[in-house]
């Protein structure tokens, strides 16, 4: 029997020292000998076929031989994992003296561009940026506006309805009637609700089921048309630049009256007459008004005590007139030649 170990001893010793690369060979070699089925665990479950008084002695031989091959497999495993690592050290080494990759940096979207400018020309005059759902309730996109559901102005804002009261917003309008009812009743406003909106409509240079708004409430004691009209004539001043004409015509909202179309001379031919103005020398910009007293109503707002005005534009277009651009498609291709110009 203790030569039948010290067999199971040298030949186990001699296939560890053997491993060089593999843990798993490793392994084998230790269930093959130490493992529940192993050599010497046989020898000890076999106990009872040796003689009684033999039994201390080959235990212990066997118990021996045991530790011994457990500290060979031991330091051999650490051996192998140092030499494991040595390896992907040496593989993945970096080469500090190469130069460095630089790192690629974007920039803002045209549109996003514009809007900031569009939003920081109005804070700078005292106006808080407003949003709300673009998944809205057919009460405040078209009811609490003087839109009510016969309306035939309706028609003209065309949406995608989720259900009979509720459907994609068609204008940034619905923010303003929410702004007024979540303040006290004929306290003052200054807002604008810039944001995504969506009509069914063609998708071609001019028109998209799906365009970006800014539009923007004054509620006040004392405000009228000569207040809404400095503000606009400032702003496209400012957003243009100083030389820019301006030019109001009237016009009709359902949300507004009096309501107003506002153009300004044409940035492409500063006024001459071109194919981008019709040869008229105008460019429509944005629509406007004095607030309906039913719109106030509708929130809460008394109109003998209060009045206001409002405008809605469309960014799309205030940044091809800004870049010079002829088709509105561009700004939704995500096409990176047209955006790496910016």
């Amino acid at each position: 029997m203790e030569e039948k170990i010290a067999k199971i001893k040298s030949e186990a010793g001699r296939k560890i020292d053997s491993v060089v690369k593999s843990l798993e060979d490793l392994n084998d070699i230790r269930v093959k000998v130490l493992g529940k089925k192993g050599e010497l665990t046989s020898i000890l479950r076999g106990m009872k076929d040796i003689a009684e008084t033999e039994r201390p002695r080959i235990g212990q031989i066997v118990n021996d031989a045991r530790r011994e091959l457990e500290a060979l497999i031991e330091e051999k495993n650490r051996e192998l994992k140092a030499k494991m690592l040595t390896s992907k050290l040496e593989a993945e080494k970096l080469d500090v003296t190469l130069p460095g990759r630089r790192v690629v940096r974007g920039h803002l979207h045209p549109l996003t561009v514009t809007m900031n400018r569009i939003k920081h020309i109005f804070m700078e005059m005292g106006y808080s940026v407003e949003e709300g759902p673009e998944v809205e309730r057919d009460h405040f996109n078209f009811e609490a506006l003087n839109l009510p559901k016969d309306h035939p102005a309706r028609d003209m804002q065309d949406s995608f309805y989720i259900t009979e009261e509720i459907l994609m917003r068609t204008h940034t309008s619905p923010v303003q009637a929410r702004t007024m009812q979540a303040h006290e009743p004929n306290s003052p406003i200054r807002m604008i609700a810039p944001g995504r909106v969506y009509r069914r409509d063609d998708y071609d240079a001019t028109h998209s089921p799906m365009f970006t708004q800014v539009e923007g409430l004054v509620v006040d004691q004392g405000i009228r048309f000569s207040d809404l009209k400095g503000t606009l004539e400032t702003f496209l001043r400012q957003i243009f630049n100083d030389k820019v004409g301006v030019r109001f015509r009237p016009s009709f909202f359902p949300f507004t009256e009096p309501s107003t179309e506002v153009d300004i001379s044409c940035v492409i031919c500063q006024g001459d007459g071109c194919r981008v103005c019709k040869g008229t020398g105008w460019l429509e910009i944005l629509g406007a008004g004095m607030v309906h007293p039913n719109v106030l109503k509708a929130s809460g707002y008394d109109p003998e005590k209060v009045s206001g005005f409002a405008f809605g534009m469309g960014v799309e277009r205030i940044a091809m007139l800004s870049y010079g651009m002829d088709d509105l498609r561009l700004f939704f291709d995500n096409d990176v030649r047209f955006l790496e110009q910016f």
